[in-house]
């Protein structure tokens, strides 16, 4: 396994009062019903996927992240099953793999029916493994959003989707997750036998 761990461009953020950090894109609200940014989350999830283009063909690729960056990999989730960007440029690369801990699915508002009027976006929806864990004392991004999208990916036609709940944890990940999210990818990607 090759992680590859990008840091996000400083930008300001909304929700920050305009503060400047590390951010994919601008949120006003974490959550999936804040607004969206659509220009940020286009540049950021082609700046991955170009990024991730460049390894060999024979690569299983997957994007994961945590918070904001589980917010990137749902969208680029999305971006991927349904072969576009929310600006309509192409998704260049096929995704084996999503992982998003404590963190929202932007965009999903319509997410449904863009993925219903294409059988081939449903096929893909339908066949992209995804692993979602939270938190349910998570004080920055609550657990009923991790839920909420959840239920969002599930509606859209995500068939292979799977929601991990943490009792009393918050804002962070602990060792457990981190061994389940270890033993999804290896089960998921057919990685038995490389440790």
């Amino acid at each position: 396994i090759k992680w590859i761990c990008p840091t996000a461009p400083t930008r300001p953020v909304a929700i920050l009062g305009g503060f400047a950090c590390t951010a994919w894109f601008d949120a006003g609200e974490l959550s999936e019903d804040g607004p969206d940014d659509w220009e940020g989350l286009d540049a950021s999830a082609a700046h991955i996927a170009n990024f991730l283009s460049t390894e060999p063909s024979d690569v299983k690729v997957g994007i994961g992240g945590f918070s904001m960056g589980a917010a990137m990999a749902l969208y680029s989730a999305t971006a991927c099953a349904l072969g576009r960007y929310g600006n309509g440029n192409p998704y260049p690369i096929s995704l084996r793999a999503v992982v998003g801990l404590s963190g929202w699915l932007p965009g999903s508002r319509g997410l449904r029916n863009k993925i219903e009027v294409s059988s081939e976006a449903a096929r893909r929806a339908a066949s992209l493994p995804i692993l979602l864990s939270h938190g349910t004392c998570d004080d920055v991004v609550p657990y009923k959003n991790g839920e909420k999208c959840a239920q969002s990916l599930s509606i859209a036609g995500f068939r292979n989707l799977t929601f991990k709940t943490y009792e009393g944890i918050g804002h962070y990940t602990v060792p457990k997750e981190m061994d389940e999210v270890c033993n999804w990818l290896t089960a998921r990607l057919g990685l038995e036998g490389s440790r």
